[in-house]
């Protein structure tokens, strides 16, 4: 079985702006690269699992979306790193009731692990709010981690550790991976 690194994007990938959808509006969290090529060495997969209810709330498109991570893939390719997929959520409950993907619910990890034949509890969940924590404790990844942001009121009691910054993750995850 194959091992992951699950990371949110908006917060951890990106500086979270509010509905990003174009390049132009994307600025890279300081440190994702070098934990994505930490990640990469020591032979995890990497995704992204996203919401995206924008989508929902008719703000952009899907193909917004999917040019948009078109980029960013391209982006960590030319530093070495290869994205093995996005995943993103489209759902708003407001808009569109409940869903199977919208963390906190698992959906997403769960798709990839099946796509993928990850082994869930060898991997790793890194978020910035208290539902991406949620999301990977429910697909049953081994090890979440919870970056401080703004969304973060309470710390989940989920959250295997609490770090104040990507490079923090770095330091933990770079004796543990």
């Amino acid at each position: 079985m194959e091992k992951a690194l699950f990371l949110d994007r908006d917060g951890i990938i990106n500086v979270d702006k509010g509905y990003i959808h174009k390049k132009e509006d994307v600025e890279f969290v300081d440190g994702i690269f070098d934990l994505c090529s930490l990640a990469k060495e020591r032979g995890y997969h990497i995704f992204v699992v996203t919401n995206q209810a924008g989508i929902d709330r008719g703000l952009y498109s899907h193909f917004h979306v999917d040019i948009l991570h078109g980029w960013m893939k391209e982006q960590f390719r030319k530093r070495g790193v290869e994205i093995s997929e996005m995943y993103y959520c489209p759902h708003h409950p407001e808009f569109s009731g409940p869903c199977e993907c919208r963390k906190p619910e698992p959906g997403m990890l769960l798709k990839a692990m099946e796509e993928y034949g990850i082994d869930a509890s060898a991997s790793v969940m890194i978020g910035d709010k208290s539902g991406d924590v949620q999301a990977g404790k429910r697909a049953g990844v081994g090890l979440c981690i919870l970056v401080s942001s703004r969304y973060v009121d309470d710390i989940p009691e989920e959250a295997d550790i609490v770090a104040d910054s990507l490079a923090g993750v770095y330091e933990i995850l770079r004796d543990r991976l």
